[in-house]
């Protein structure tokens, strides 16, 4: 296509399922997020390629336009992409467009929407770690009165609170975009999502100690539930800084 008739998304899409080398399409982003596209979305698509296929189609390879972005890449190097890596949510709650492996796609898009058992544990451990020690400097910071300190500490936990909330629950953490769409589409169990996107909305705002305190002791109570006791003693008498007061 010239620059005066740009590549649209169904042009390429009759194109791409035309080549008997594609062996299928995946849609991420906002289209493919129910009620999440605007007059701003463009279309993020990966173009799938037999392994060792050649085609036409890799000279768009990393084409980026306003309406649309693609990525083409052999069957093997799709299996693997996110495992791990921050591409992993995109491709969790990506759309098969075309599929000519008999559902092969959809299965490996749900593959990488859960996190093995293991890979689970250690995640929710290390951000468990992260969190209390952000939620440590920030309530810290307040009783000194260094009230920048408090709020950047602040969103630093809250960042790794949210790694560990949907490690927990063996989910990759959406990004920030798409939180309140995955909370109401997918809640995370135990957590009413309204209360939930209120508290970090105010902790975010304000580092409401208060609120900060009672947030962490929500989570403590869960994450020794879950096996992470040892992470949590680790933290010995700051602990009580931590946690509401008496």
């Amino acid at each position: 296509m010239t620059a005066q008739q740009p590549l649209t998304y169904q042009e390429f899409v009759e194109r791409a399922t035309a080549d008997p080398a594609v062996v299928g399409l995946v849609l991420k982003g906002s289209q493919a997020h129910e009620g999440m596209a605007t007059e701003h979305s463009d279309h993020d698509l990966y173009v799938v390629v037999a392994d060792g296929a050649e085609t036409d189609l890799a000279r768009f390879a990393g084409h980026r336009s306003p309406r649309l972005d693609v990525l083409v890449v052999p069957l093997a190097d799709f299996r693997a992409a996110g495992m791990p890596g921050f591409e992993r949510y995109a491709l969790a709650r990506a759309r098969v467009v075309f599929d000519r492996l008999d559902g092969e796609l959809d299965k490996i898009l749900t593959a990488k929407a859960r996190l093995g058992v293991e890979e689970a544990l250690r995640a929710a451990g290390g951000r468990l770690d992260a969190y209390a020690n952000a939620h440590y400097r920030s309530v810290k910071n307040a009783r000194d009165r260094e009230s920048l300190a408090a709020r950047l500490d602040a969103a630093d936990s809250l960042s790794h609170l949210l790694e560990l909330l949907f490690a927990l629950d063996r989910r990759p953490r959406p990004y920030n975009k798409y939180l309140r769409w995955e909370l109401a589409h997918h809640p995370l169990p135990d957590w009413d999502t309204t209360e939930l996107l209120g508290s970090l909305e105010h902790i975010a705002a304000t580092a409401d100690v208060t609120a900060q305190r009672a947030l962490f002791a929500r989570v403590e109570g869960m994450a020794r539930r879950a096996g992470h006791g040892a992470v949590l003693d680790g933290w010995g008498d700051d602990l009580r800084l931590m946690r509401p007061a008496q």
